[in-house]
């Protein structure tokens, strides 16, 4: 374990730092006295995975990109490893974003960066069940593994995805244990870090700037290559004329990026790319009225409805140290496709103590001994894959009367079957390993003391909306890709299909849920987008 003490926290790292220096154009639209006017060859809104991607690709190709971001600019400077402030400054409504009935907490970032910024740097490119199933079922051309391949191995050296060498903290290595013990499958998770040092806050932006984040890298990249960031920057809307985009407006924010100072930017391009993830982008899309004949815009958005169950250890876990996420099983990811139970993949996450004290949802004396314990609690977690059968059709985005994006994702019987399920089978790993004592994530349940014990009691248990804990960090579709107009929002080159020099570069492309974290999937699919659009653009 790092020694904490000898870290010396961004200063030395921080390539903003020396802003001035490379002659990068940053603006703060919060500062802004007037108006704003620019002008590009591409304008991309968003700064994540996808936007990042596009950016550097883009401006490599000697184009030239303005970026928008909604959230601030917050770099490794600033990043002190306090729950408290990265989770108001970096994520969405300051980990306040859930669904409509309030049934499911969604952990978005907020910042230039991204969720790249906050991500636990879990790298997996996108499965070829769900590849295949988006080709024969759903439309996509020219996303097989094979074709996608060459686009995930470009990403994987950009941003130095490998196998975690390290061996797994205590935390992840009882998944391990588990694992082998039952006879399940599992294996070593990739990461896009650089001289990590293994802190495990990753989830509060690298102090360090070992992760390989958009915020780190392509960002740094493009701005060398004289894109122009404007942060603090909400776009509205995009603007155009009949058929035809030609640039976006947005507001400027204040600077605690809750509300808004009155100065419009506007931003005129040849190019318009929505990379704003997929509840934002399709927002933007709704706002602007676009054409959606076929009224697909923000429909088939989904999660990865993510649960858990917590256990007690006799020994040492320390869950908020080390390598959030090294191992992980999909033992009951792929047991069938789309006929059948839904599918999970087995992970674990860092409990630090905030977010860990989110997961109990209890109150009082009971909250006071889980929390006492936390070192020696170990937690699993099962990330449900969505969107493949005929019953998970996902969530849709609307808008509020105040224009903002609200996600409206029932959780049906065949969801929450799927959390049964999940919590059996983590508590039965986790006394498989020794737990002393285990409990699911539901308001009724409580710690139980053996297998036997957690079985019958969750056997009992109202597992539904509400009472049960599900959230997700992983937000996927809402403007899916295809070849037929009347199904997808998008082309399969991320092109709209209703309007000209519009584009979508984001997880909203994708026509399901991916069935593993999610950011490699947006890095290889965008870069072949953006990659293809910087060819058209040059001709």
């Amino acid at each position: 374990m790092t020694d904490l003490s000898q870290v010396i926290l961004g200063s030395s790292t921080d390539p903003y730092n020396k802003a001035a220096e490379r002659g990068w154009d940053i603006r703060d639209a919060s500062a802004l006295t007037s108006s704003l006017e620019l002008e590009a060859d591409v304008v991309i809104v968003g700064t994540g995975a996808g936007g990042g991607t596009a950016a550097e690709t883009l401006s490599k190709a000697g184009l030239r990109v303005v970026l928008l971001e909604a959230g601030p600019l917050k770099t490794s400077s600033q990043f002190d490893m306090q729950e408290r402030a990265a989770y108001r400054d970096l994520y969405q409504e300051g980990t306040g974003r859930g669904t409509k009935d309030g049934g499911m907490v969604i952990l978005q970032g907020r910042s230039v960066g991204g969720s790249t910024t906050v991500n636990w740097t879990t790298s997996f490119r996108t499965p070829p069940e769900t590849l295949k199933f988006w080709t024969e079922q759903m439309g996509v051309s020219g996303c097989s593994p094979k074709e996608m391949a060459p686009h995930f191995q470009y990403m994987e050296q950009r941003l130095n995805i490998h196998k975690w060498p390290q061996a797994p903290n205590n935390n992840n290595a009882m998944l391990q244990r588990a694992a082998e013990k039952l006879g399940y499958s599992w294996d070593t998770i990739h990461r896009n870090v650089r001289g990590c040092l293994n802190l495990g806050y990753c989830g509060l932006g690298c102090p360090v700037d070992a992760k390989q984040s958009m915020l780190a890298t392509t960002i740094p990249e493009a701005l060398d290559r004289k894109a122009t960031l404007v942060h603090r920057a909400r776009v509205v809307k995009v603007l155009r004329d009949g058929d035809v985009v030609h640039g976006v407006e947005a507001e400027a924010l204040t600077a605690n990026v809750r509300g808004t100072t009155g100065q419009k930017i506007t931003v005129r391009a040849a190019r318009t790319i929505l990379a704003g993830g997929a509840i934002n982008s399709p927002a933007v899309l709704l706002r602007s009225n676009v054409p959606d004949p076929y009224g697909l815009v923000g429909k088939r958005t989904f999660l990865h409805p993510t649960t858990l169950t917590m256990a007690i250890y006799e020994e040492a876990i320390d869950p908020f140290y080390g390598a959030p996420q090294s191992i992980y099983s999909d033992h009951f990811q792929w047991q069938n496709v789309d006929t059948g139970p839904i599918g999970f993949k087995l992970e674990v996450p860092p409990l630090q103590p905030a977010f860990a004290a989110g997961f109990y949802s209890t109150a009082g004396e009971e909250i006071t001994q889980s929390m006492d314990q936390i070192r020696n609690t170990q937690c699993m977690i099962a990330l449900l894959r969505d969107g493949f059968h005929e019953q998970s059709q996902g969530g849709a985005v609307e808008l509020n009367d105040k224009g903002q994006p609200v996600l409206d994702y029932p959780m049906n019987d065949y969801l929450m079957e799927g959390v049964r399920r999940a919590y059996n089978v983590m508590l039965e790993m986790q006394f498989a390993t020794g737990a002393k004592s285990a409990r699911p994530a539901h308001k009724q349940a409580k710690h139980y003391m053996s297998w036997k014990e957690a079985k019958a009691a969750v056997a009992d248990l109202d597992v539904v909306a509400h009472k049960a804990t599900v959230g997700s960090a992983h937000v996927m579709g809402g403007c899916p890709m295809g070849d037929d107009p009347k199904r997808s929002v998008a082309g399969s080159d991320g092109k709209f299909h209703h309007l000209d020099r519009l584009y979508i570069m984001d997880g909203s492309l994708f026509p399901t849920s991916i069935g593993a974290n999610p950011q490699l999937s947006i890095y290889g699919l965008v870069y072949k987008l953006a990659g293809n659009l910087a060819k058209q653009l040059q001709a």
